[in-house]
């Protein structure tokens, strides 16, 4: 059996027991000459490690970092030199590297690397490297260094080209993995000036290191950070776009291309396409990256051999990425990158794209459902059915069941699944559930159930109780902070577009909602939420799609329990009518002398997201009339139909457009054929008159009965 290295070495054995017994500086400083001498040749085991440290602990190493007489004859480093060679050695102990006596040390390892480095100084840093690589492998390291400076450090070396550079370029790299966030935070100076060299650097290149670099520079390009609102970032950005240009307007092998498309689809995720210049080589570029990718993924889906599958994945994400902002940039109408004809032949490339996507995403096996890269695969067609509503129609409907399976599945189980380095194009902040599928597929399958043959197979699959217990979910999401609302936008629009498909599915099947308890569960909800939601800012577009959503259910539902003049069922209606009633006012007419109709100050802002459905909402309402008889009262108690009359009185019936004049003629018919006090209020009111001067025969005719 070997040996240590201290019984094979008597000499170094002499001098570790000349370091336990030395009665004076120089009897260990001699010895630790010695004991140096050998850290430095390797000849140290761990058994060995340990003793070195057993013998002297960490003061006699901090000693000689914070002595300033150097022995006769020496450089003045030389006892700085021997502790960091000491503190290297107990560095390769994982114990020790994580020791407070170490981690204190680290603003002294930055100030080395920063200094003026002379060739006798060059072991010094290499022992600074060695510390600091070993406290970033310990698991209080990372955090360390960051907050102790040696971000701003180790990007001084690199930017300066000092000594041991590389070294100081492979930790950034390491910390920017753990913790991107906190580094841009701290140190968003000294990174964008690494992010400017790199980009220099990668534009000059004419060699392999092109391509290295691209595998260096996505770490270097911050999610945090908006770069193109920066002059240094902007260069940089430029710089980046000129040398991807130069290397995908070569003939390439897929070495190369690969790192080149997943550096583009890293600066996609970060800066969208403001990275790219608007004019005729911009748009050529954006098509061509767009192009690529679409064919990258063809090639690997469309006769998928599983193993090449597997070591493409996280290149065909990065596509992934690059031809979501194709189909961005196709839709795109204000300011646009791409000429109409670049659109078209995009969508009819992206189109074949998709049509291998689906014909892969038919083919995942049940126990495949974790694989991040199949959540990919169907985030990206979500952003396809979302837009593209023609498309693909027959072979979507086919993978109808799949898309339903999957999306239930991760959200009734939770996804443990790992996200390929892809971070969203649109932030997961808020969402709440782990790889929420179901938000990236909620717009399609709203285009879907405005359709027959796939709104059955949606049923059919049991669409509407999942998205029954999503929308239960979001809103638990949305309301978890005690006491307000949180704005978090995806939890929102989910939640919106989860009302614009049960709205879909009230008006094409209301055979479904009568008979499905789902949706009784889910009118119980309404009734509870809408007064919640509408006295809050910030959230009218999500009132209205409620207020509308429950109203037009609340017609197919009338019978049902909850809404037999209950407490919820009341004070939902009042928030209904509170919505509907505040929408209009009158204001100054700039054109002419008087007042004119307007849309409220409050609602003005949401107006174009929700004047449908107040419309829809008006329409509902006087269906719900003669089906409640306790809800004129409720209309009453708001006052409704005094502050409409007041309305209609004071401003120019011109400023009043037939269909306003509609929705408020169809609500004021009703109540006043449904209840006597709400007739004499409207005629106390000089309904008569008004009813004449606008218009409104129905109304004129009703009140005119006895």
């Amino acid at each position: 059996m070997a040996s240590d290295s201290g019984d094979r070495n008597p000499t170094l054995k002499k001098c570790l027991a000349v370091l336990r017994e030395a009665r004076n500086d120089s009897e260990q400083f001699a010895a630790l000459l010695l004991v140096t001498k050998a850290v430095r040749a390797g000849e140290v085991d761990a058994k060995t490690r340990r003793q070195i440290f057993d013998a002297i602990g960490f003061t006699f190493p901090n000693r000689l970092l914070t002595s300033r007489q150097p022995p006769a004859g020496c450089p003045e480093h030389t006892f700085r030199a021997l502790g960091l060679t000491l503190l290297a050695c107990f560095c390769t102990d994982p114990e020790l590297a994580g020791h407070s006596q170490i981690l204190n040390k680290i603003p002294t390892f930055n100030d080395i690397l920063v200094s003026p480095c002379n060739p006798d100084s060059t072991s010094m840093i290499d022992d600074v490297y060695q510390c600091l690589s070993a406290v970033m492998a310990t698991a209080r390291g990372p955090r360390e260094l960051v907050t102790k400076g040696t971000v701003s450090a180790l990007c001084q070396a690199y930017v300066n080209c000092s000594y041991g550079s590389d070294r100081a370029l492979t930790l950034l790299l390491g910390l920017l993995a753990v913790a991107e966030v906190k580094c841009w935070q701290r140190d968003a100076p000294h990174l964008l000036a690494v992010l400017s060299k790199l980009s220099d650097d990668f534009l000059k290149a004419e060699d392999m290191t092109k391509f290295e670099l691209c595998e260096v520079l996505p770490r270097f390009i911050p999610l945090s950070l908006p770069l193109a609102q920066d002059s240094q970032g902007s260069e940089c950005l430029h710089k980046l776009y000129k040398g991807l240009a130069n290397i995908l307007g070569s003939k390439l092998g897929q070495s190369q291309r690969d790192p080149a498309l997943k550096l583009a689809a890293c600066l996609v995720q970060a800066c969208g396409s403001e990275w790219i210049p608007a004019g005729s080589a911009g748009s050529k570029f954006l098509a061509l990256l767009v192009n690529l990718a679409c064919v990258e993924v063809r090639l690997t889906l469309e006769e998928p051999d599983p193993l090449e599958v597997e070591g493409k994945k996280e290149v065909v994400t990065a596509c992934y990425v690059l031809i979501e902002m194709g189909i961005q940039e196709c839709l795109r109408e204000e300011k646009p990158l791409l000429e109409e004809v670049q659109k078209m032949q995009l969508m009819r490339i992206m189109e074949e794209a998709f049509g291998a996507v689906i014909f892969y995403l038919k083919q995942v096996k049940q126990e495949e459902l974790q694989d991040p890269f199949i959540f990919a695969s169907v985030r990206i067609l979500g952003a396809w059915m979302a837009e593209e509503t023609s498309s693909l129609k027959q072979e979507i409907c086919e993978l109808l069941p799949f898309l339903v399976h999957y999306a239930k599945k991760l959200f009734k189980e939770g996804s443990p699944a790992v996200s390929l380095p892809q971070p969203d194009l649109v932030s997961t902040e808020g969402s709440g559930v782990p790889q929420d599928a179901l938000r990236f597929l909620l717009p399609g399958f709203c285009h879907l159930t405005a359709e027959d043959r796939p709104r059955d197979i949606l049923i059919s699959e049991g669409a509407p109780a999942l998205l029954s217990e999503y929308f239960l979910y979001q809103w638990e999401v949305l309301t978890s902070k005690p006491g307000s609302l949180t704005p978090l936008t995806n939890t929102e629009m989910s939640l919106q577009t989860a009302c614009g498909i049960f709205l879909n599915l009230v008006v094409t099947a209301p055979d479904l909602i009568r008979q499905d308890k789902t949706f009784s569960s889910l009118m119980d909800m309404l009734l509870k939420s809408l007064p919640l939601l509408l006295p809050q800012k910030d959230h009218l577009v999500l009132a209205a799609n409620i207020a509308t959503l429950g109203l037009m259910m609340a017609r197919i539902l009338a019978s049902s329990a909850a809404l037999q003049g209950t407490q919820s069922a009341k004070e939902f209606f009042g928030a209904a009518v509170c919505f509907l009633s505040q929408a209009h006012t009158a204001q100054a007419d700039p054109g002419r002398d008087g007042l004119a109709a307007a849309v409220s100050p409050a609602y003005a802002s949401a107006w174009a997201d929700i004047s449908e459905l107040w419309f829809l909402g008006m329409q509902a309402l006087a269906g719900c009339v003669p089906l409640f008889p306790w809800l004129p009262q409720a209309v009453l108690q708001a006052r409704w139909l005094e502050g409409l009359s007041e309305l209609l009185a004071r401003v120019a019936p011109a400023s009043v457009d037939f269909e306003l004049i509609a929705a408020f003629q169809g609500v004021l018919v009703e109540l006043a054929r449904a209840s006597k006090p709400c007739r004499d209020v409207i005629l106390s009111h000089h309904g008569r008159e008004w009813a004449n001067l606008y218009g409104m025969a129905a109304l004129e005719q009703c009140l005119s009965e006895q």
